[in-house]
C-alpha cells in the first residue's frame, strides 16, 4: 500500500540532521509482578514484550511502513509497506548491570535519543531495559515525530498500554507486506500526480528553489545571516544561554513532583493547572540562570512556545484531556523575584494569548481507551516547529496523563516521561506528563550546551517549595 506523505508529515521527515535527529521518545519505569505460577502474569520479559507489540502493531499500521523518496524529489515522498519488517529489528533489549540506579538509565536513554532513526527501515524503535534496581524495568521508545498525528496514526507507546495487568485483546488483521514499487513507477506515479494536482507542482519548485538557495555561496551566507540578525532584533527571542548551535549529544534528566500541590496552588491563586506548571518551570529557570551568575533585572523574561493538551477536570475530581492541542507564545518572567507576581503575570498571559493560539486536533488519540500522552507530546512537537527559529528559547510540552495505575504486558507502570526532541538552536526542551496523582519532568538537553542539567532539576524542586510557601502567607 502506497501513501503520500502529508505536507506537515513531509516538513517533519526534512526536519531530520544528524545534529537534531525529529524523534519524540517516551520513557515508563515498570515494577515486574512476581512469578505467580500459571497465572501467565510473571515478570515481563523481552519475548513477552515482542508478542505484546506485534499483537498491537494493527492499531499503529504506518509503524510497518517506511519512507520512499521520489526520485529527483519530483514529488512528497511516501509510505510503503517494508517488504523485509522485522520486529526484532526495532523491538531490542539492554540491561544494566545489576542492581542498575536511575542514574545509568538516564545515561543510557540520553546516549539512545541521540541516535537518528534508520531512514531505510519504520522510523522507530523500542527498548527494554533490564536490570534496574528493586525488581524494575524501563521501556524507551522514539518515533519519528513525521509519524504520529493524534488523529489517524498514534505513538507506539500510546497502545501497549492497559488498565489492568491482563492485555486486552486486538483483533489480527494477518498483515501481509505489498509490492514495494520500483524507481520508475515512483517517477511515472509522481508525474501523474503533478498532471493532475497543480499545487504539487508549487510545492516541488518551492522545494528546488529552498535546496539552490542552500547552496549558494559565503557571499550569499553572509547576507542571510544579516537578515536573520535584522529579524530577530525585530521579533526574536531575548538572548539566552538555551540558543546556540547544537551539538548531536544530549543530556537526560528527570523531577518527580505531586499533583496534589500543583491542585492546592491553583485553588489559592485561582488559575489553571497548566498556569501553575508553567510558574514551577519560570522559578526553576530563574533559579539556574542565577547560578550560572546572570544579572537579571524584573524586566528579563525567557519566551516559550508552549503547545500543550488543556487539562478539563472530570465528574470525580480526575484530570481529563481536552481533544485538542493548542501551541502559544509566552513570555516567562524570569527576572521576577516575587513567585506570586510571576503567577499572575502567566495567568493573564494564558489567559490573552487563549484567542490567538494554535490548534491541532486529537479527535481519535483523547477517545481510546487507556489513553497516554506519548502521542500528544509528538503531536506537540510538530506544533512547537511551525514557530520561526529564533523566535523563541525553548520549547514546553505539556499533556495530561491517566490517574490510574497503568500496565504494560502485566508490569504495573511507576513513572513515564517524554523525552522530547530539541529544535533548532535549542539547547532544551522541557516535557511534563501527570499520572496516577504525580507530574513527571523529562528535561532534554545538548550535552555540551547544559552540563549544569543537574542545577535545573534542582530548581524545579526549589521553585515548587517557594510557590508552596507563597500559598500560606
Amino acid at each position: 500500500m502506497i501513501t503520500r506523505l502529508t505536507p506537515q508529515d513531509a516538513s517533519f521527515y526534512r526536519l531530520e540532521s544528524s545534529s537534531n535527529p525529529m524523534h519524540i521518545g517516551s520513557l515508563a519505569i515498570l515494577r515486574n509482578p512476581a512469578p505467580t505460577g500459571n497465572s501467565g502474569h510473571g515478570p515481563l520479559d523481552y519475548e513477552r514484550l515482542v508478542s505484546l507489540v506485534e499483537s498491537r502493531l494493527p492499531l499503529v499500521p504506518l509503524y510497518r511502513r517506511k519512507v520512499r523518496e521520489i526520485p529527483f524529489a519530483l514529488g512528497r515522498p511516501i509510505w510503503v509497506d517494508d517488504s523485509h519488517f522485522d520486529i526484532t529489528y526495532h523491538v531490542r533489549r539492554s540491561a544494566l548491570p545489576e542492581p542498575g540506579t536511575d542514574e545509568q538509565l538516564l545515561d543510557l536513554v540520553a546516549r539512545l535519543a541521540s541516535r537518528p532513526l534508520d531512514p531505510s527501515r519504520p522510523l522507530w524503535e523500542m527498548y527494554l531495559v533490564e536490570g534496574l534496581s528493586e525488581g524494575r524495568c524501563a521501556i524507551f521508545t522514539k518515533t519519528h515525530s513525521g509519524l504520529v498525528d493524534g488523529d489517524s496514526a498514534l505513538e507506539i507507546g500510546h497502545v501497549i498500554l492497559d488498565t489492568s495487568t491482563a492485555p486486552r485483546e486486538v483483533a489480527d488483521d494477518a498483515w501481509v507486506a505489498h509490492r514495494e514499487p520500483a524507481e520508475l513507477e515512483l517517477l511515472f506515479g509522481a508525474a501523474l500526480h503533478l498532471a493532475t494536482q497543480p499545487r504539487e507542482g508549487l510545492e516541488v519548485a518551492r522545494h528546488h528553489v529552498a535546496e539552490a538557495f542552500a547552496m549558494v555561496d559565503a557571499t550569499g551566507k553572509a547576507v542571510q545571516k544579516l537578515v536573520s540578525m535584522v529579524r530577530t532584533a525585530a521579533i526574536g527571542a531575548p538572548d539566552s544561554p538555551l540558543n546556540i548551535r547544537t551539538s548531536r549529544n544530549r543530556r537526560f534528566e528527570v523531577v518527580r513532583t505531586d499533583l496534589e500541590d500543583y491542585r492546592k496552588i491553583r485553588k489559592r491563586f485561582d488559575c489553571s493547572i497548566n498556569d501553575v506548571i508553567l510558574a514551577v518551570v519560570t522559578g526553576a529557570l530563574r533559579n539556574w540562570l542565577l547560578s550560572r551568575g546572570q544579572v537579571l533585572t524584573e524586566a528579563d523574561a525567557l519566551r516559550a512556545v508552549v503547545p500543550m493538551s488543556v487539562y478539563a477536570d472530570g465528574p470525580n475530581g480526575e484530570l481529563k484531556p481536552a481533544g485538542e492541542v493548542t501551541s502559544l507564545m509566552l513570555d516567562l518572567p524570569v527576572g521576577e523575584p516575587n513567585p506570586v507576581i510571576r503567577i499572575s503575570h502567566i495567568k493573564h498571559a494564558t489567559e490573552a494569548h487563549s484567542r490567538h493560539q494554535r490548534g491541532v486536533r486529537a479527535r481519535t488519540l483523547v477517545h481510546m481507551a487507556g489513553f497516554a500522552p506519548a502521542s500528544l507530546h509528538a503531536m506537540s512537537v510538530r506544533s512547537a516547529s511551525t514557530f520561526a527559529e529564533h523566535t523563541f528559547n525553548l520549547v514546553i510540552t505539556n499533556a495530561p496523563g491517566p490517574q490510574q495505575p497503568m500496565y504494560i504486558g502485566g508490569a504495573r507502570m511507576l513513572e513515564m516521561y517524554p523525552v522530547s526532541p530539541l529544535l533548532r538552536f535549542q539547547a532544551l526542551s522541557i516535557g511534563l506528563t501527570s499520572y496516577d496523582g504525580r507530574v513527571f519532568y523529562g528535561l532534554t538537553a545538548d550535552r555540551d550546551a547544559m552540563a549544569d542539567i543537574a542545577v535545573l532539576t534542582a530548581s524545579v524542586h526549589e521553585s515548587m517549595e517557594e510557590m508552596l510557601g507563597a500559598c500560606v502567607q
